[in-house]
């Protein structure tokens, strides 16, 4: 296991620096965040990025994410040209040597919160979701008005998007998949990248829009759409467990057990009510995700790839951007490293020494 964490580039509050002194933290995961949806990222742009990872000490293991255009999922006639461009980015990903690539396929919108800064009963603040909350949110002038989103769309983009998306429905998104990896998991088996698609967030459809990536039985589909070792599975804890139907360590294994599981998102929920949740401490006691359950199917499947604390709250008068301060992160990933290490997991020796 490589333990990780997200760094959001230049724009970033929290500096390479201070990450890189985190024990046994030495992945960074990252993206290029100026180059618009649907354009090949830059070589060049690329290599500047793994150079600065790389002179802080650290190593660029994971891009999250190359977004996927609309009308990709929409399955529009641009679709071609669109696909071919990504192939371009993931085979650039390759010629920089960033081995694993995380990414969703969420219709319009991405990871979706109704409270970004819920008080929680030890005075820090977190990230949370409440579907009714959800149906009372005003889209009439755009994207404006969602919790952690800029106005991505104006009004009348949103209004377009959902309107088009009437004509797609949960099995036509399916098919759009499908069209998608048949496209792109060659080219990065080619250029030596392993795509890991995130489960959606939360797993249930939201302002009427098909959610396809919601539990088991959805990402065992999505692994059989091209059967190929470069077509595998982010393991997202809080995004799976905001489900409790879902059982976690039994979905672990079943993929796990196939070579499928590329990266993983560890973060813990707690279930408030029907479709409510927060998010909660790393350590299993204080929500709903079995942490250890979950480490240990990880550990009894083989997993060796890079993982990585997720949303933290925001403690000890932080400020900065929702759900990734450094600071409950930092603890985040000690947890899990103390639960790896306990259950006897395997690290890579050139990632647990303590650097000189």
């Amino acid at each position: 296991m490589q333990m990780t964490f997200r760094w959001f580039g230049a724009s970033d509050p929290i500096p390479l620096e201070h990450i890189r002194q985190i024990p046994g933290v030495r992945g960074i995961v990252s993206a290029l965040y100026d180059v618009a949806v649907g354009d090949a990222w830059p070589l060049a742009a690329l290599s500047r990025l793994a150079e600065t990872i790389d002179a802080a000490g650290l190593q660029f293991a994971v891009v999250e994410s190359i977004p996927v255009h609309e009308d990709i999922k929409l399955g529009r006639p641009s679709r071609d040209r669109l696909a071919d461009q990504y192939c371009a980015s993931v085979h650039a990903m390759g010629d920089v040597g960033v081995p694993v690539l995380c990414y969703n396929f969420m219709p319009i919108f991405d990871w979706t919160r109704t409270d970004l800064s819920m008080r929680l009963s030890d005075g820090s603040t977190a990230l949370a979701y409440d579907d009714a909350a959800l149906s009372r949110i005003d889209l009439s002038g755009g994207t404006g008005d969602l919790p952690g989103w800029a106005a991505a769309y104006s009004a009348a983009e949103l209004a377009a998007l959902l309107d088009a998306y009437r004509a797609v429905d949960g099995e036509r998104l399916w098919e759009h998949l499908a069209w998608f990896l048949e496209r792109v998991a060659p080219e990065a088996a080619r250029a030596g990248v392993r795509m890991a698609i995130h489960p959606d967030d939360p797993p249930w459809s939201i302002f009427g829009l098909p959610r396809i990536i919601t539990d088991g039985a959805a990402l065992e589909r999505l692994i059989g759409l091209v059967d190929s070792p470069a077509n595998g599975v982010t393991f997202c804890t809080g995004s799976l467990g905001a489900d409790p139907r879902n059982d976690l360590p039994a979905i672990a294994r079943r993929l796990g057990e196939r070579g499928r599981i590329h990266f993983a998102h560890c973060r813990n929920v707690a279930i408030t009510g029907p479709r409510q949740f927060h998010e909660a401490p790393h350590p299993s006691r204080f929500g709903d995700v079995p942490m250890r359950a979950v480490l240990a199917t990880l550990r009894d499947a083989g997993f060796t790839g890079p993982m990585r604390p997720d949303h933290g709250r925001m403690i000890w008068g932080e400020r900065g951007r929702p759900g990734y301060g450094l600071h409950d992160r930092a603890l985040g990933a000690m947890y899990l490293q103390g639960l790896w290490e306990g259950l006897g997991g395997p690290v890579d020796e050139d990632e647990s020494s303590f650097p000189s």
